[in-house]
């Protein structure tokens, strides 16, 4: 049966990807970088240099009852700050730009005992959907699975994802296929299937590391298939998809050739055994 869907997914992807598609996929809902006392959001290059969120610093934490986390390193937070000097041939006061900087730490990810202050009416109310939690469940081996707002990643080095909580999603079937796109990531690990595109050091957006985003999000289409929610997933993992495949100079021979790795790390998370190790 799981044979059969793998392959009704890979044939809807390319045609989807022959109508021709958006690139790119980020569904879930990304707010600001934003100071946790004043909810105001950082603007300049603040805005850049940190992640969303909500920040203090180690003084604002401790007097509002808070800890930091140990070993969590702060984000940098730069200000002008304008000093005043005589001029010592006109006499007059100018003042001089000063490029100062302090330290911040997100609330949610590297501090204890604060609670968030953003408006919990910004975050939908949905309902797990079971059938998709009983594939994450039934992943023997599954990494630790943490939340976070504003980005989703899968580390190798410490083996561990990271997704925005579920109701940062506009739809619930979104933060499912991006768990499961993680989630495949996750079965590259070299105590796993051991998938190049995760064992080796690869820069972002190269050919190793957009073949792996290939494999991982076809992967994520498969799951999100087994458990019934593909109609309201394929659309946008085919502009996904697209955008990697440009990447790679449009060649969709790779769809088959990363379907087909995508089929065993699907089958590995199900706990379905195959012959060959090869991943």
């Amino acid at each position: 049966m799981s044979q059969k869907i793998y392959e009704m997914v890979t044939e809807r992807i390319v045609k989807l990807l022959e109508a021709g598609v958006i690139p790119w996929r980020r569904p879930w809902r990304s707010s600001a970088a934003v100071n946790w006392q004043t909810q105001r959001p950082y603007r300049g290059i603040n805005a850049l240099l940190l992640e969303a969120g909500e920040y203090a610093t180690f003084k604002c934490i401790t007097e509002a009852g808070g800890t930091v986390k140990k070993g969590a390193k702060g984000e940098i937070v730069v200000f002008w700050k304008w000093l005043e000097k005589e001029n010592e041939e006109t006499g007059e006061l100018e003042k001089i730009p000063l490029l100062r900087y302090y330290r911040v730490f997100n609330i949610a990810t590297q501090c204890e005992g604060l609670q968030s202050k953003r408006d919990g009416g910004a975050q939908q109310d949905h309902d797990p959907i079971e059938e998709a939690e009983q594939l994450i469940a039934g992943y023997a081996d599954r990494p630790p699975i943490r939340f976070a707002p504003g980005r989703a990643f899968y580390r190798p080095a410490d083996d561990i994802i990271s997704v925005p909580p579920l109701g940062d999603y506009d739809q619930p079937e979104e933060y499912y296929c991006t768990v499961f796109h993680e989630l495949v990531h996750s079965t590259g690990h070299a105590k796993r299937l051991n998938r190049s595109g995760i064992t080796e050091l690869a820069a972002f957006g190269d050919e190793n590391y957009s073949k792996e985003e290939l494999i991982a999000e076809i992967g994520a289409a498969m799951m999100c298939a087994v458990c019934g929610i593909d109609n309201t997933t394929m659309e946008n993992s085919a502009a996904y998809i697209n955008g990697w495949l440009r990447a790679l100079k449009e060649d969709q021979r790779l769809i088959v050739q990363a379907a087909g790795k995508a089929q065993r790390a699907a089958d590995y998370m199900q706990g379905i055994t195959f012959e060959s190790s090869e991943a």
